[in-house]
């Protein structure tokens, strides 16, 4: 359960919900097409009344539309009949909100009822004319400089810039095993990273053998990201998808669109490897999906 504030976003999920529009749109998608995704993504707090996001998540959308000037009637009118109804008052009372707070917050919301009811100053959209490229492709084997677990963090303009200073100690090293576009739009990636880093710059034969590998969430690579975090491919392996997908079958299932949505870096799915194994971090990991030797997914060598 996330946190709950007077202000519209006090809360972590309207502070996630506000990137997330802003990631969608830059779709070139009308607004009520934008709602669908919103909807799919946040199905709970989208259509559950007793959800405890449900007023916040109608609030956001039609706050951050009217902000970024896309008049979407869907979005104000399901607002507006929330903060009519009183149904935003009334959760946060539910979930324990003081009676000082409370008047806060109901100010809050007349200003922004007042907001929504005027009409919206439309305001030309920024939006991708074309797909992302794929830059990664399924089978590519990638090295990387790693430090104490944890690549280059791509967020910094460069890794000199880096605080605490950041000093190279090893490689990690990952494959990619599925990309694709959300939405037709937003590409991603998944990798599959190995546990224990190298002390040199590996090649393609020595990712071969008893190595024990995760198989991770998706995440996004710009051009940017990927040369910040040093990339090097090192080759490709022939993946066979049916034993790709029988190594993993009955495993966690998680949703790249989302991620892709959300423009979660890579960078945050490559972290981990170290040159001893971590007994205790592998505790930690033991119900990510994994495989013991690469070979599992490969197509067999005749």
């Amino acid at each position: 359960m996330g946190s709950w504030g007077t202000r519209l976003y006090s809360s972590d999920f309207a502070q996630d919900l506000r990137a997330l529009i802003g990631a969608l749109a830059r779709l070139p998608f009308a607004p009520d097409r934008i709602i669908e995704i919103l909807c799919e993504i946040e199905p709970a707090a989208a259509e559950r009344t007793d959800d405890p996001d449900h007023s916040i998540f109608w609030l956001t959308v039609a706050d951050q539309f009217a902000m970024r000037g896309i008049d979407c009637r869907t979005a104000r009118e399901r607002a507006l009949e929330i903060m009519d109804g009183g149904t935003d008052l009334a959760m946060m009372a539910r979930l324990g909100m003081a009676e000082k707070d409370l008047a806060k917050r109901r100010k809050m919301l007349a200003e922004l009822r007042e907001r929504l009811a005027a009409p919206v100053a439309k305001k030309p959209r920024a939006v991708l004319k074309a797909p992302q490229p794929l830059l990664l492709h399924p089978g590519e084997a990638l090295a990387y400089p790693m430090t104490s677990g944890q690549c280059i963090n791509p967020y910094f303009p460069n890794k000199d810039r880096m605080r605490p200073v950041w000093r190279q100690d090893s490689w990690g090293a990952c494959v990619i095993i599925e990309c694709g576009r959300a939405f037709d739009f937003l590409a991603w990636y998944r990798p599959i990273v190995v546990e224990r880093a190298f002390a040199e710059k590996p090649a393609l034969a020595e990712l071969m053998g008893q190595r024990l590998w995760y198989r991770e969430r998706a995440g996004t690579c710009s051009k940017n990201h990927y040369l910040r975090m040093e990339l090097q491919p090192i080759g490709t392996v022939p993946l066979d998808h049916e034993r790709l997908a029988q190594a993993f079958q009955l495993r966690r299932v998680d949703r790249p669109a989302t991620d892709a949505a959300n423009d979660i870096s890579i960078a945050n799915r490559l972290n981990g490897p170290r040159l001893e194994p971590d007994q205790s971090r592998r505790r930690i990991r033991a119900q990510i999906p994994s495989i013991g030797d690469l070979a599992e997914i490969l197509t067999p060598t005749r």
